[in-house]
């Protein structure tokens, strides 16, 4: 992450096209991503002499955007047309039609998906409509920090979109009984195949290197240093009380084989954490706030931080109480949220506003699954996780949006943290699949979650 990338991508777009093998080009990103591209990439990196024609997917049906979308697609064009569609749009029947048109109206292209591991799950109907595409085009690149965010399965449809034979397997199950290890486990009267470990790493990290290059930030830029440091919030007794009432609940939970599912199990880690995080919200119920001393945890760490400073957070609720204590502590023009309710349109300027280095707008309070992917935030020094959640690309990728190109001193990493809590098991499981990450990606473990 932030070694270019994208700026890779655009340069081969711009030989491709001069050489003659591709008139057009469909890029696929995560919704919080695609307008970089239309915004930021294309624009900086495609060289001023290619003439382009650049559309951005809308998902409102408007009579401007299907003109707009019918002269990209259908109408002759001497230069380079470039169709930016977020990968959300696949999940829907309109988005998916817009993007196989273009292909096929256009078969001299080059498709890319950003950020790929948005379709790392074979299930899902986005990643099955994004692999169909692959009939369509002809040529095709990925690009990803973190291929592999929770197992080694991960790589399986990332790699079948570049080609059926990449890897030397064509079938998923046949690929997951190679290089996992699987016993059948029985939940009430269900049975089902549970991954248990994972073998023959090294042979697949063998594979990957045959179509896949990879480049670490110390291979290519000279950033300062990552430094990590933990703050203990202790639970008030109010916490501490409900807290243990729904550990127990949740532990019941697990132990009834005959109710106990995925979905179940993570909504009791999910509200312990939010009990952590100072809130509690009960079924079809409003949000009970509760004593706690993280909200002002975070406002004494503000006290001492330097310059400019990101907050992530995993809940809406958090966000806004954050933001709210921020303005009345340091003004209203202080702060901004970047989350899944920011309106498209202001987001761009929130992260312009944020690098200004002139602007009043020193706090950026953002949700990671909006804000982690994408934007550059290299203004600020220091990060601070308020919360966080098991996704480890998620995790990655909100660190790098300060340490990236253009940063040049060392950012610090503060991860507000109730001991013995959830909070110290949803680090601890970060830190073990970037363990089994650095297995198959050939790189030293990193210890960047160690106390």
């Amino acid at each position: 992450m932030g070694t270019g990338k994208s700026k890779v991508i655009v340069d081969t777009m711009g030989r491709l096209f001069e050489s003659g093998k591709i008139n057009a080009a469909l890029v696929v990103a995560p919704k919080g991503v695609y307008d970089n591209w239309v915004k930021k990439e294309i624009p900086i990196h495609l060289p001023q002499r290619i003439a382009r024609k650049v559309v951005r997917w809308r998902p409102t049906k408007t009579k401007a955007f299907e003109e707009e979308l019918y002269d990209l697609v259908m109408k002759p064009f001497d230069g380079l047309k470039v169709f930016v569609v977020n990968v959300e749009a696949f999940s829907t029947g309109r988005g998916a039609e817009a993007a196989y048109v273009f292909l096929e109206q256009n078969p001299d292209n080059l498709m890319v998906v950003d950020e790929s591991t948005t379709i790392k799950n074979r299930k899902a109907v986005r990643t099955k409509n994004v692999v169909k595409a692959r009939q369509i085009s002809k040529y095709r690149r990925i690009l990803t920090g973190s291929p592999i965010t929770k197992s080694p399965m991960d790589l399986f449809s990332q790699c079948d979109f570049l080609d059926p034979s990449a890897l030397g397997i064509r079938s998923y199950y046949a690929f997951q009984n190679r290089y996992a290890l699987v016993q059948r486990r029985q939940m009430g009267h269900k049975s089902f195949q549970e991954i248990v470990g994972y073998r023959r790493l090294d042979e697949l990290t063998d594979k990957l290197d045959k179509f896949a290059t990879r480049t670490l930030k110390e291979d290519c830029l000279d950033l300062p240093d990552k430094l990590y440091i933990r703050r203990q919030v202790p639970l008030t007794k109010e916490q501490q009380k409900l807290y243990d009432q729904m550990k127990k609940l949740a532990l019941a939970a697990l132990n009834d084989t005959s109710i106990a599912t995925t979905q179940s199990v993570l909504t009791q880690i999910m509200r312990l954490q939010q009990i952590c995080c100072g809130f509690f919200q009960p079924d079809n119920k409003p949000i009970e706030d509760l004593e706690n001393g993280r909200l002002q945890e975070l406002l004494d760490v503000l006290e001492d931080a330097q310059g400019k400073v990101i907050i992530w957070a995993t809940f809406t609720h958090s966000l806004r109480k954050i933001r709210d204590a921020i303005a009345e502590a340091h003004g209203p023009r202080s702060v901004a949220t970047y989350y899944g309710e920011t309106p498209q349109d202001e987001r761009q300027d929130i992260v312009n506003q944020f690098q200004d280095p002139d602007s009043e707008l020193r706090f950026f309070v953002g949700q990671p699954r909006t804000g982690g992917y994408g934007i550059t935030l290299t203004a600020a020094t220091t990060v601070i996780y308020f919360s966080n959640s098991y996704d480890l690309e998620i995790r990655l990728q909100s660190e790098d949006r300060a340490h990236r190109i253009g940063q040049n001193k060392p950012v610090t990493y503060i991860d507000l943290v109730s001991p013995s809590t959830v909070d110290e098991k949803i680090l601890q499981a970060l830190e073990d699949k970037n363990i089994l990450a650095g297995q198959v990606l050939g790189e030293e473990v990193r210890g960047w979650l160690s106390a």
